[in-house]
Parts: structure tokens; sequence; C-alpha cells
């Protein structure tokens, strides 16, 4: 019964080692505004990011490949766009 237990114990520890770790908000290189509020693939976005060319070009550029940002929509979202 002792030993299910540490097992448990390992699974969760484990569990929360993985999201912790794959939670990119984590990353003290990202600094983004205080208007992105939305979390999505643990990026944080501002309202607006289902019409990025509408909404995050004044910001990331035309093109969406940084801007006056630097940071490029497509190290996160590949060629989606």
């Amino acid at each position: 019964m002792k030993k299910l237990t540490s097992l448990k114990w390992a699974v969760v520890l484990v569990m929360v080692a993985f999201f912790i770790g794959c939670e990119k908000t984590n990353d003290t290189t990202r600094n983004p505004p205080a208007d992105h509020t939305i979390s999505q693939g643990g990026y944080k976005h501002k309202s607006g990011l289902t019409q990025p060319l509408t909404n995050c070009v004044s910001c990331h550029g035309a093109d969406l490949r940084g801007g006056s940002t630097g940071v490029s929509c497509f190290e996160c979202h590949g060629t989606k766009w």
C-alpha cells in the first residue's frame, strides 16, 4: 500500500513538472505588454488574435515577422498564416 502511495506522488510530481516546464509564459525572455491578456498555446496574446492581419500588424509588422517588437508571430505559429 505504501508503494502505491509513493507511485501516485511520483506521477503527480512528473505531471506538475511537465506542465510547468511546458508553460511558455514562464519564459523570462518574453515580456508581453499588459494588454496581452489572452493565453493561447502558452503565449500571451492581445484580443483580436484570430485576425492577426488586422490586429497584430501595428506591432509585429505588416508581414508579422517582428515589426517594432522584434518578435515574429511565425516563431510560434509557423506558416499558419
